[in-house]
């Protein structure tokens, strides 16, 4: 009896923990949720504020976006930490010898890329595709989309669109 009791305490107890990274992505996902619907709703406030014109409302207003706008990004970079996609920094900062640039060179000028940039085919070309992500502890690119090198920094491009969708600047040291 006394063994049924201590087997039951410990799966009581072991249960809730492994059930934990589906609850904790599911919480992560309803703060994002939420706190995008705060910034929505703290520009809806600033847009009546501007109809006002009261200036005091208006500077209220402005520092309550940038402060629900601060809460998203704390959120959404502490949900990538959990989910591990910053693993790539501490990797880097202990494996020197696999980001090292190297003699390597794009016969193109460098430029710097952002998220939402459409760029041309010669960018992503087969040359410059990152063939190997996991070697880097990248996460895996979606469907038609590459990783891509272009000089030190590393491009996540939708190669349908030719739209770079992510921008990992520096990368290489």
């Amino acid at each position: 009896m006394r063994k049924l009791i201590t087997a039951a305490l410990f799966a009581a107890i072991a249960v809730p923990a492994i059930a934990m990274p589906e609850i904790a992505s599911a919480q992560s996902s309803r703060e994002l949720r939420r706190d995008r619907q705060d910034i929505r709703e703290e520009q809806r406030d600033l847009r009546q504020a501007y109809r006002t014109g009261d200036r005091r409302e208006i500077r209220e207003q402005r520092r309550d976006v940038r402060e629900a706008r601060r809460e998203y990004r704390e959120d959404l970079r502490d949900r990538n930490r959990a989910w591990g996609r910053d693993d790539w920094r501490s990797y880097r900062n202990s494996n020197r010898a696999v980001f090292a640039r190297g003699s390597w060179n794009a016969p193109f000028r460098y430029t710097r890329f952002r998220p939402g940039l459409r760029i041309g085919a010669p960018y992503y070309g087969t040359r410059y595709v990152i063939a190997n992500p996991g070697r880097y502890r990248l996460p895996p690119a979606g469907r038609y989309q590459n990783w891509v090198r272009h000089y030190n920094d590393v491009l996540l491009v939708d190669t349908r669109r030719g739209v770079v969708v992510n921008v990992l600047p520096g990368f290489y040291w």
